[in-house]
């Protein structure tokens, strides 16, 4: 039950429909890692209400660093410092203040997962697989409209619109992400770390009252192998052989010790409609962005406050409103996606040693007060399409 479909089912509530959450899992889970909500995602959480209780755990006294394998460091560029000012939150920041307001008006369905959808001029007969402990039952149900807003590797897309390999786009990195119960030795709790190499890099991201974010992004040509073994050991081939010194070292136990995580390839959704007249894909189901564009949540929010838009000037003609939305939309993530493989994943992990080298030139600018200017300038033009409030109509 993630962002897309709880904001979804926020926005049908206020245009007066009655929709029904289906989630796979016996219960609900708030966890939830690092994300950062850029202008888009801050101007759709106002105008839906729930911006103040998303917060913002930005910590303004951190300061984030360069780091080398052997130790040295300098002041460097964390994610927060990116222009637009994202603010530094947990996934659970929104999906809390999207359940709080979707769940005591909302039928949820737990360990339910949809089998069949049979889609009618009328509306789609969906069958519903629900899961009780040893026991499964199925039934089928009629339904105006589908949304399968179910994440990167989509059960309504399958069913919909067909195996995942059609859509797919493989971007050929792995990331790896959990929470850290300890800081790094020598650097305070607030303090961010960016270990950066050609092909691959570490980051923490800090919080004001929570334990920091742990990311690790690698390049590779076998992602299959990657998942033949422990995650630890891939990423300690990844990040080898050469010697992992006292910071990366700490950070891949960090991993290694962790009770939650994700390990998982780096995908983006490519599709030529994200609709048919009756069921419509929304968030990763439809243009997964990957991390590397920062803006997966953001568009999210964004792609269901304006469905709920156009579904409202679009009474009795659900096909219309959902022909204008991607019409809309389309643009606009295609942007987005571009941004994510052309610029958001170098400044992730730089692909090369010329990146590297670009990197470390463009910190020590950062360092002098006008180079720090004329560079903020550059990017603030780079990261403006972070800044459209796409979903305002």
């Amino acid at each position: 039950m993630g962002i897309g479909g709880l904001a979804t089912a926020m926005r049908l509530h206020e245009i007066g429909w009655e929709p029904v959450i289906v989630e796979r899992a016996p219960e609900r889970r708030a966890a939830g890692y690092f994300i950062g909500l850029f202008e888009t995602g801050r101007a759709t959480a106002k105008r839906m209400g729930i911006l103040d209780a998303i917060g913002n755990r930005t910590d303004p006294t951190s300061i984030t660093y360069d780091v080398e394998r052997d130790g040295r460091r300098r002041p460097g560029m964390g994610y927060g410092d990116l222009p637009g000012g994202p603010r530094l939150i947990l996934r659970g920041d929104i999906e809390t203040a999207l359940y709080d307001t979707v769940a005591p008006r909302t039928e949820i369905r737990y360990g339910t997962t949809p089998t069949a959808l049979d889609e009618h001029p009328a509306g789609v007969d969906v069958t519903l697989r629900t899961t009780t402990g040893e026991d499964a039952a199925d039934t089928t149900e009629r339904f105006d409209l589908v949304i399968g807003a179910d994440g990167l590797r989509s059960t309504v897309r399958r069913l919909a619109f067909g195996p995942d390999s059609r859509f797919m786009r493989p971007l050929h990195h792995i990331v790896a992400a959990t929470t850290m119960k300890e800081p790094v030795p020598g650097y305070r709790p607030q303090d961010g770390i960016v270990l950066a190499e050609p092909g691959r890099s570490v980051w923490t991201f800090p919080f004001t009252d929570h334990q920091p974010g742990l990311l690790f992004n690698y390049r590779t040509d076998d992602e299959d192998a990657q998942f033949r073994r422990p995650p630890i050991e891939s990423l300690r081939a990844a990040f080898g052989p050469e010697p992992v010194g006292p910071v990366l070292g700490h950070l891949l136990r960090q991993f290694e010790q962790a009770e939650d995580y994700i390990f998982d390839s780096a995908h983006q959704i490519e599709m030529d409609t994200w609709h048919t007249d009756r069921i419509v894909l929304l968030g990763d189901a439809a243009w997964c962005l990957t991390l590397y564009s920062g803006m997966g949540a953001s568009t999210a929010m964004a792609g269901a406050d304006l469905l709920g838009t156009l579904l409202q000037r679009n009474p009795g003609n659900t096909p219309r409103a959902l022909r204008e939305w991607d019409q809309k939309l389309r643009p606009f993530m295609a942007l987005q996606q571009k941004s994510a493989r052309t610029e958001g994943l170098p400044t992730f992990v730089p692909q090369t040693r010329k990146d590297k080298i670009v990197r470390t030139a463009m910190q020590k600018v950062l360092t002098n007060r006008v180079g720090k200017k004329v560079m903020t300038a550059m990017l603030d033009k780079a990261f403006k399409e972070m800044s459209i409030d796409v979903a305002a109509v």
